[in-house]
């Protein structure tokens, strides 16, 4: 059982003091977006002061032996505390075939890894799952068609816009979706004007309840960060999901999303690999999109966790890379799950004492610690923390 530091990112659309507030330091104004606890080389966390990338590369033991055979001598997931005060880019991520296929071909191009263009930073997938510390507020998957359609002939826009969102009620399926998406984004000259139209439409309908208005206020939020952005009209493609703290969600490989608001933990395969699609300055791969994004309409549902043992609950996804488990410490000392993987442990209220081979290690609240594969503490106290192990073990 080792202490655990993490790395912290400073990224413009980030809260000022939620991470700050978690981790007991006070906030200086800087945005604070992400903080990193894993061993991904751009930000790895560290153990005394040591980074965690350069400790598992001289005792792979650690990792477990299943982990080891399958993702080789490196830590299969990173652990964030992401905080987003404004919308995020609209974004997807790959699977693990694309990503090795995207990333040979980068390098094989001589594409800097660094370079603007870049669009695969490593060989790795990354699917995600978040769970919400406060309301959280996204974008994810695209929504029926002829439910969208519905909406913008709500906002009383689809006269104006019946050469761009035709395809929804004129076309079947994912074709559809492709077809409109595709095309917003390359919206120029009196077309790119489009999306202020909407914009000025959506304002009538800000206060409008359940879903019409939900429509109206993306609109309106997205244009005050991205004003007159043909992204704004990709994102209205897609359900928003609203998470009360506690809830989950799970995004997997070619599922287009946006995170809007709100601070929770997120766990994802150790990737960098963010391929986007709109509502940013960056690189958009428009060819690269085509291939990774699933265009099918989805109904996003909520993860629901398993309860294991009093105060213990898992939430099971079909990923190989990660596993996890929130636990609600007690009086009574309870087996950390995971065992036969390296884990990280991530308080995010109150305080627990680990307890393995009569040693202690206390955690407050923001604190993380690094578990060995082998090792089968147990824990105790008034905490909420949140274990991750690889999803093999």
């Amino acid at each position: 059982m080792q202490r655990l530091s993490g790395a912290i990112q400073h990224y413009a659309w980030g809260t000022t003091d939620a991470i700050p507030n978690l981790l007991g330091v006070a906030a200086n104004g800087e945005p604070v977006a992400e903080y990193w606890l894993g061993a991904h080389p751009l930000a790895p966390a560290t153990v005394d002061g040591r980074r965690l990338d350069e400790i598992l590369a001289e005792r792979p033991e650690v990792l477990g032996e299943s982990s080891r055979a399958q993702f080789g001598d490196q830590l299969p997931f990173l652990v964030k505390v992401l905080s987003a005060r404004h919308a995020l880019s609209l974004q997807v991520h790959p699977s693990r075939e694309q990503a090795i296929e995207g990333f040979a071909k980068e390098n094989a191009a001589g594409i800097a890894l660094d370079a603007p263009e870049r669009t695969y930073r490593d060989d790795w997938p990354k699917p995600e799952m978040l769970v919400a510390l406060s309301e959280f507020h996204s974008l994810n998957g695209f929504r029926e068609p002829s439910r969208t359609a519905w909406l913008f002939d709500q906002l009383r826009v689809s006269t104006e816009l019946a050469s761009v969102i035709g395809p929804l009620t004129e076309r079947k399926g994912a074709a559809a979706m492709a077809e409109v998406f595709l095309d917003v984004l390359s919206l120029s000259g009196e077309r790119a004007e489009l999306s202020e139209l909407v914009c000025a439409a959506a304002m009538k309908h800000k206060d409008a309840p359940g879903e019409l208005g939900d429509f109206a206020r993306t609109v309106i939020e997205l244009d005050e960060v991205f004003p007159g952005d043909p992204g704004i009209l990709a994102a209205l493609l897609m359900n928003r999901v609203v998470l009360a703290p506690g809830d989950a969600t799970y995004v997997p490989a070619g599922r287009m999303h946006a995170h809007l608001s709100g601070t929770g933990v997120e766990v994802m395969a150790n990737s960098d690999n963010v391929i986007r699609g709109g509502l940013t300055a960056k690189h958009v791969d428009v060819g690269e999109l085509v291939k990774v994004v699933e265009f099918e309409a989805i109904t996003p549902t909520r993860l629901a966790p398993v309860v294991e043992a009093p105060g213990v609950e898992h939430f099971p996804t079909e990923c190989p890379e990660f596993d996890v488990w929130r636990i609600r410490a007690n009086p009574l000392p309870t087996p950390v799950p995971g065992t036969g993987s390296a884990r990280v442990l991530l308080m995010v209220g109150g305080s627990a004492r680990l307890h393995a081979d009569g040693i202690d290690l206390e955690l407050g609240s923001g604190e993380s610690a690094l578990l060995a594969a082998d090792e089968t503490p147990t824990i105790e106290g008034d905490g909420l923390l949140f274990v991750t192990a690889a999803g093999v073990r």
